[in-house]
C-alpha cells in the first residue's frame, strides 16, 4: 500500500481519484490548491503525488518546481494530471521533474496502472541504493 497525495481543485475529480486509489489499496491524501500540496507533502511524506497544473493559490508547475528543489520532497515521484495538452506544457512538466504526464480527460484505470508502475520502479531504485550503500 502506497501513500498517494492527489491535488486538484475539482471536488468531483478528487472524489473519483480517492475512490479508485482506495480500491487499489492505496492510502489517499487530498489537496485542493498548490500551497496545500507543499504543506501536506512535508507532513505526510507521500510515495507519489498526482498533481493538476491549473489550481488556485499556486499552479502545479510552480508546486512541482518547489517540490523538486526541496531536499525532503525531491525524490517523490509526481504525475501531472491536467487538461493542458500542448507540447510546451507536457515537455515543461517533464523537464521540471515530473515522472509522467497524463492529459484530461483520462482513463482512471490507466492512471492507477501508471501509479503502480512508478511506485514499483521507485521501490526498486530505493532498494538498489540501499544495497550499494551496505554492500
Amino acid at each position: 500500500m502506497a501513500r498517494i497525495l492527489i491535488a486538484d481543485d475539482d471536488p468531483l475529480l478528487r472524489a473519483l481519484l480517492q475512490h479508485k486509489l482506495a480500491a487499489a489499496e492505496h492510502q489517499v491524501i487530498a489537496a485542493e490548491h498548490g500551497g496545500e500540496v507543499l504543506d501536506l507533502a512535508q507532513v505526510h511524506k507521500p510515495d507519489l503525488i498526482v498533481l493538476d497544473a491549473m489550481m488556485p493559490v499556486m499552479d502545479g508547475f510552480e508546486v512541482l518546481r518547489r517540490l523538486k528543489s526541496d531536499e525532503t520532497t525531491r525524490a517523490v515521484p509526481v504525475i501531472m494530471l491536467t487538461a493542458l495538452k500542448h507540447e510546451k506544457d507536457i515537455v515543461g512538466g517533464l523537464q521540471l521533474g515530473a515522472a509522467d504526464y497524463l492529459a484530461k480527460p483520462f482513463i482512471p484505470e490507466e492512471l492507477v496502472q501508471r501509479i503502480s508502475r512508478i511506485i514499483a520502479d521507485s521501490s526498486m531504485e530505493r532498494d538498489d541504493a540501499r544495497s550499494r550503500r551496505s554492500g
